[in-house]
């Protein structure tokens, strides 16, 4: 176990996010499709994380396909199919890496084995587990592996929205590559859409088209992806805690964020201001001030990522916040409601833990105390936030899970860029 980290020096200057974690991972799967006729993507400002390379990983062992030398992203290898081999691919603790590249593999009639580490394997897959036997494809489920085998048939996919996105997703990066149409009926309201629309935006990009109708998603059959050049833009939920450490009166900016962006997480600006902080844009810089915090009503069946540093946010807000329809945190890299309420609450924070909720009354300060991230990169930011309006000294141990998303977390939270 890592030593306690005391966190003692907290942002100033101006800090530029790492690129979004959600656009590499799609970025790179498409450009890793694409290189399929042999052709070769660029892709600029790609970031790199654990669940980045888990991603590499897994493209470089499935399709061949990779980062070159001078920037180009394509074929590194020719990739041999062996009649009945069975092909091994890690995906760490991402369940983007898993979920997306799960349906690519099943494109296929090879069988391959998908291992994770942490809690990743326990995250639900049953969705694909029904709709994979549904349309002739083999899915195994064990506790330290799963299984899957294709070819997948074209048709009519039943989805439901209330668990993950991104089952979504993965079926609409592999669906156009099958001989047939196919569709994608939501069997509920679906939650996280826009990390959906982010999907059809990059695939669109790389000449791929999905047609969303309501709730239900056609997509053409007998589409090739086609090589293009991208630029990965910076992320908002890693942005979002430096953002927050400024409304909490740190003397911060963020650099490097697109205004007009396609993330989701972008909503951040939206609660700071609901909460009443003022936020300034020049030259493409973000600065946020606040006097006085009032609390919000959030809900956060759109933006998942976003509820550790709300909940940061909330602690020091005059009044009583409340983050709402955010159950399926429970099922993330640690039940995150749980670990906010128990962590924070170490701090001195005053959280109460719903079912699918949390009602937080804010402080001016916080004590202070000792602190775990329970194995999650976000909980470990959230502390960070959260620490800089704590009157006495704040440690932590897991501190080092942020490398899972934000490497240079750390560089960037205790330096400053003058």
């Amino acid at each position: 176990m890592d030593a306690l980290k005391e966190l003692k020096s907290f942002p100033s200057g101006v800090v530029t996010p790492p690129p979004s974690k959600s656009l590499s991972h799609r970025a790179v799967i498409c450009a890793a499709l694409a290189s399929l006729a042999g052709g070769e993507s660029t892709i600029e400002n790609l970031g790199f994380s654990d669940d980045i390379d888990a991603t590499l990983s897994c493209v470089r062992t499935l399709l061949g396909a990779g980062p070159k030398p001078g920037g180009a992203f394509g074929r590194i290898q020719t990739k041999k199919s062996v009649r009945g081999a069975i092909t091994t691919v890690g995906c760490g603790e991402s369940g983007s890496t898993l979920r997306f590249m799960l349906p690519v593999a099943a494109l296929g009639p090879e069988r391959v084995v998908f291992t994770g580490k942490g809690r990743l394997l326990t995250r639900p897959l049953g969705v694909y587990a029904e709709i994979f036997k549904a349309a002739g494809a083999e899915f195994i489920q064990e506790t330290d592996k799963v299984t899957v085998k294709g070819p997948l048939r074209s048709g009519e996919y039943a989805v439901p929205g209330d668990v993950s996105s991104q089952f979504v997703s993965g079926l609409l990066l592999a669906l156009p590559l099958l001989d047939g149409d196919s569709s994608i009926r939501m069997s509920s309201p679906l939650e996280s859409s826009g990390y959906v629309d982010m999907t059809i935006d990059v695939m669109r990009h790389f000449g791929v088209e999905a047609e969303p109708k309501g709730e239900l998603y056609l997509i053409k059959g007998n589409q090739r992806y086609c090589p293009a050049r991208c630029r990965v833009e910076n992320d908002y939920s890693q942005a979002a805690f430096f953002l927050v450490s400024a409304a909490l009166g740190r003397d911060v900016k963020v650099s490097g964020l697109d205004r007009e962006s396609v993330q989701g997480d972008r909503a951040i600006l939206d609660v700071l201001g609901e909460a009443g902080a003022l936020i300034n844009w020049d030259d493409g810089v973000v600065s946020v001030r606040a006097n006085r915090l009032s609390p919000v009503t959030v809900d956060a069946r759109e933006i998942p990522d976003l509820v550790p540093p709300i909940a940061a946010l909330c602690c020091f807000c005059d009044g009583t916040s409340r983050i709402l329809n955010a159950g399926r945190l429970r099922l993330k890299e640690s039940d995150r409601l749980h670990a906010l309420a128990a962590e924070l609450g170490k701090l001195g924070a005053d959280i109460v833990e719903g079912e699918d909720c949390l009602e937080i009354t804010g402080r001016e300060s916080l004590t202070g105390g000792d602190a775990d991230a329970r194995g999650d990169h976000r909980i470990a930011m959230a502390i960070a936030a959260a620490a800089v309006r704590c009157r006495g000294r704040v440690r932590l141990s897991g501190w080092r899970n942020v490398a899972k998303s934000y490497p240079d977390f750390w560089r960037d939270f205790e330096t400053a860029e003058d």
